[in-house]
Order: structure tokens, then C-alpha cells, then sequence
């Protein structure tokens, strides 16, 4: 199986990108790990709150593949312990399935159409985060849960 994150917005602050690129090296040792970047709607100024999710909803349904397990973050979604997280990525790897999608949306979260298109959503917490932390926090969350499965020495309980 392969996680891939689809998030909206590019990545501004450095020290976010660093971490991102530690934890995806770390994750990349497990597990076949991406993640894809879709631009900014660009004249989002002149746009209303439901055109701006429409157009981000048309970008993000065109990366995803009709076998993709497609889950959002999202602030209404289940929320995990890291433990009850990783046992959730188990059985997402044993299910079968080629990638295993997760979504991340941009500032006015997602169009009713992506919601369709969804399998499931989960949250990270029900604190709202900048795209950019989410990514951060769902990253680490990702080599963590390797590290749980493998029975590593890198998460404590």
C-alpha cells in the first residue's frame, strides 16, 4: 500500500518544510510515502467562500484515483490516540487497498462534492490548525504509527 497526502497551499515557513522532509525520509524506510502539493486558487480575493472550496474540490477530485481510500481531515472526523491511529493504519494496510489518500483541505475546508467522494474522515483534533501544521502533525503521526507497528523505541505511552 502507499499513503500519499494531498493538501492545498504551498509550505511559507521553513522550519515546517524541514520537519516535513525529516519525517517523510523517516516514514519512506516503511511504507511507499508521498505527498502531493496543489497550488493556491489563484484571484481567490475576487472569489466567494463557496467558489474558492468548488474550485479547490474540482483540483483535489482530479488527483484522486477511483481505487483510492479517500479520507479528509477534518475537525468533525474520528479522532485516534497515536496508538488507536496506528492500529487504524494496520488495518488499512491489510485491507488490500493500493494508496490510502489522505486529504488536506484548504482555509474554507471542502466542497460537498469531496465530501462525496470521501471514505471516511478523521481529525487530528478538534482544535482547528493551518494547513501547514496539519501537514506537520499528520507527517509525524504517520512515522509514528511505523514506529508503533515495528515496536520501535520512539513512541512512549
Amino acid at each position: 500500500m502507499e499513503i500519499t497526502i494531498l493538501s492545498i497551499g504551498r509550505i511559507s515557513l521553513d522550519w515546517i518544510q524541514k520537519g516535513l522532509e525529516l519525517f517523510e525520509s523517516r516514514i519512506g524506510r516503511y511504507i511507499k510515502f508521498s505527498v502531493q502539493v496543489l497550488p493556491d486558487i489563484r484571484n481567490a480575493k475576487s472569489l466567494s467562500v463557496e467558489q474558492i472550496k468548488t474550485e479547490e474540490g474540482k483540483n483535489l477530485l482530479a488527483q484522486i484515483n477511483p481505487t483510492d481510500y479517500v479520507v479528509l481531515l477534518d475537525e468533525k472526523g474520528r479522532e485516534f490516540t497515536s496508538r488507536g491511529f496506528a492500529e487504524w493504519i494496520q488495518k488499512q494496510m491489510n485491507s488490500g487497498r493500493k494508496r490510502l489518500l489522505l486529504i488536506i483541505g484548504g482555509p474554507y475546508g471542502f466542497s460537498e462534492a469531496v465530501y462525496e467522494r470521501a471514505d471516511t474522515k478523521i481529525a487530528l483534533s478538534s482544535m482547528t490548525f493551518t494547513h501547514e501544521m496539519a501537514k506537520l502533525l499528520l507527517t509525524e503521526q504517520i512515522y509514528r504509527a511505523m514506529t508503533i507497528l515495528r515496536r520501535e523505541p520512539y513512541h512512549h505511552d
